[in-house]
């Protein structure tokens, strides 16, 4: 079977501080916590990547977004789904308090992605570098 590596840190680029340190409590509302990731799936053509934006509180995904690179374009066309998901369907949504929350990996840490973040007012979390940890708990909870 073919792998592919998903995550590629480095070592030197600024990142955004953990918020989230594992204390996996459930937000009060919906637009409070989003977690992102992407993974690859094996095709006949080569490998397909898949990107995805999902609301803790609401377990609803927001943005995803599926390519043949894992460049920051990937993610941030996820990202900028979610933020279009949501400004379409509630007129009252707004980014104050939000939290987005993924893996160390080079396409969040990039300064288009951290712009990107900025620019829409949501506050950066990073976690470890392809934490599985982080990902099964994750997943166990928008499974509850």
């Amino acid at each position: 079977m073919t792998r592919d590596i998903t995550t590629e840190r480095d070592d030197k680029a600024p990142r955004h501080p953990d918020h989230v340190r594992r204390q996996w409590a459930w937000p009060s509302r919906p637009d409070q916590w989003w977690v992102a990731d992407f993974t690859y799936v094996w095709t006949p053509a080569g490998f397909c990547y898949v990107s995805f934006v999902t609301d803790v509180f609401s377990r609803r995904i927001l943005g995803w977004r599926v390519s043949t690179s894992k460049t920051t374009p990937l993610v941030l066309s996820a990202l900028e789904q979610a933020l279009f998901t949501r400004r379409r369907t509630s007129f009252e949504f707004t980014t104050d308090g939000l939290l987005h929350h993924s893996d160390a990996g080079s396409q969040y840490t990039s300064l288009a992605f951290t712009e990107a973040l900025i620019d829409a007012g949501i506050t950066g979390s990073i976690g470890t570098v392809g934490d599985a940890l982080d990902c099964e708990t994750v997943d166990r909870l928008l499974a509850a």
